[in-house]
């Protein structure tokens, strides 16, 4: 047997064997040099298997195979969870961030690509694969950019109404990615609040099913640059969500309110209703009685209760948030044509969410290629047209 190896079973079995020769009084030297091993040898198997039967061995070699095994397992476990801690705390949501984290760690723990994929879930073939962007990323990156500076209160979603009203060939997801990835931030929502709608003359009472079916109007207040407070009467269609006029003025009372209404009825008619709070300049026996003399019916909101006239209420808080609170205007004149201007914006160009975002009054554009958007000019002026691709 010399030059080869004996396995655990033939030692033991040897073993055996110069206990069976010894045990019929043959001297050790000649019972192990029966079994064609030297002395040194054979003490050295004596004392490392001395003792085992064969079903012992077996049993001893299962044992030392289910113990690799599982010294194995715990070897892998624990190279998983180096992995995942050396690649990102969290989940990795994206394609394109589980193809950087696999190569951070084949490259950081000199490990296989292989291994990584399994751990952090990433198809190889997702991983070989060179991702390709379209020819007008950067075009569109940069518009969404000029958008965004442009209107600060507009979310990826109105932008996207934007893009497509202009002409591009986009989605709200891929906007919302290159929205993330410049580090654009949403305006912040604010919680919605549940009502009991009770009152008759609510809205969830009296709601509009028709253009010029029921207009809504209130008061805003905000001041020029000097400290001095000027007032904005809005009128808007709650059935169309257009914004009907916007009067500023150092000071509007009831008589105020009759005229801009009679502008209103002349220009487009006598609405079936006319909801407001119970201001002292909309319940005034003069406005009451001339609303009633040209055939309209008053609708007064509850006492305390805003947000029964919720579509003026709702217009308002949008013009606060995307002019109001982002302009400074120096004089009256020039917060009446900044007002005006952004009424315009609202009425033709701005998407509504209520609307599937469209704006409420859009111009009239023939069919062809994007047509020019003006965007608004805070001096005042004609700002020239930008054309979007």
């Amino acid at each position: 047997m010399a030059g080869k190896r004996s396995t655990p079973e033939q030692i033991v079995a040897k073993l055996r064997q110069v206990e069976v020769l010894t045990a019929q009084g043959k001297p050790v030297a000649e019972a192990v040099r029966a079994i064609e091993v030297t002395e040194p040898t054979y003490y050295r198997w004596r004392s490392e298997y001395g003792g085992l039967k064969l079903d012992q061995m077996k049993r001893l070699k299962q044992l030392e195979a289910e113990n690799g095994r599982l010294r194995k397992a715990v070897a892998d476990l624990a190279l998983e969870k180096v992995i995942l801690k050396e690649a990102a705390f969290g989940k990795l949501l994206s394609a394109a961030r589980r193809r950087a984290c696999v190569e951070h760690v084949t490259t950081r723990l000199g490990i296989s690509e292989r291994l990584a994929c399994k751990v952090l879930g990433q198809h190889r073939s997702t991983q070989r694969k060179v991702p390709s962007r379209p020819d007008d990323e950067a075009a569109l990156r940069d518009e969404i950019i000029a958008l965004a500076k442009l209107y600060g209160r507009y979310g990826y979603r109105r932008v996207t109404a934007l893009l497509r009203a202009a002409g591009w060939c986009t989605n709200h997801k891929r906007v919302e990615r290159i929205w993330r990835q410049e580090g654009l931030k949403v305006p912040p929502r604010q919680p919605k609040r549940g009502r009991l709608w009770l009152n008759d003359d609510a809205c969830i009472r009296l709601r509009p099913e028709r253009p010029n079916h029921v207009w809504a109007y209130d008061f805003v207040e905000d001041r020029t640059r000097d400290g001095r407070k000027f007032r904005m009467l809005c009128v808007i269609d709650e059935f169309s969500r257009e914004a009907l006029a916007i009067r500023v003025a150092r000071q509007l009372g009831s008589a105020e309110v009759i005229d801009i209404l009679a502008d209103l009825f002349i220009a487009r008619g006598v609405p079936a209703h006319i909801r407001s709070d119970n201001g002292p300049e909309f319940v005034a026996k003069a406005v009451q009685g001339w609303i009633t003399g040209v055939g309209a019916r008053t609708a007064y909101i509850a006492p305390g209760s805003p947000w029964e006239n919720g579509y003026v209420e709702s217009f308002n808080g949008k013009l606060r948030n995307e002019l109001l609170d982002c302009e400074v205007f120096n004089t009256l004149r020039e917060a009446q044509v900044l007002i005006e201007q952004w009424r315009q914006h609202f009425n033709t160009v701005r998407p509504h969410s209520a609307l599937g975002y469209r704006p409420p009054a859009p111009e009239v554009v023939m069919p062809g290629p994007p047509v020019p958007i003006h965007r608004p000019n805070p001096t005042g002026s004609v700002p020239p047209a930008v054309m979007l691709h």
